[in-house]
């Protein structure tokens, strides 16, 4: 059965987002990806995180499907790619969780809440926001 990956928020060593990426990694390998989310591995938020931590995508899910833990992937990261300070977390963390909130992809935000259904949800300002909702993950 189909299902969506870990929520955005979800953190490892500080960062959001990551381990969605690792989840959506995993998950497609065994098939069990939803559809909804095939044409953006890789891109969107997994692309702009592997580009932050300075390694290609494609690096990051050989090494991920050969094993070990979320942590054991950070760690590795950090130590080959991409040493992270507080204020990286900082930077990412604020950029990635408001992206669509006043800046130039709202009109995304709000055309995919549309299709969802969810046009009438103005408490949905963010794609974090909007996924923990349209994914059914628990609130915040």
């Amino acid at each position: 059965m189909p299902r969506r990956p870990v929520a955005a928020f979800t953190k490892i060593g500080g960062f959001y987002f990551l381990p969605r990426t690792f989840d959506k990694i995993r998950v497609h390998a065994r098939g069990e990806l939803h559809p909804d989310h095939h044409e953006f591995l890789g891109k969107g938020f997994d692309g702009r995180l592997c580009h932050f931590l300075g390694i290609g995508y494609e690096a990051l899910r050989l090494s991920t499907l050969a094993g070990g833990t979320d942590e054991e992937m950070l760690h590795w990261i950090r130590e080959r790619w991409r040493k992270t300070s507080e204020v990286d977390l900082l930077i990412w963390n604020g950029v990635s969780s408001k992206r669509r909130w006043r800046d130039d992809a709202t009109p995304n935000l709000e055309k995919q809440k549309a299709e969802s259904g969810l046009a009438h949800r103005t408490d949905l300002v963010t794609f974090f926001d909007y996924y923990e909702v349209d994914e059914g993950h628990a609130p915040r």
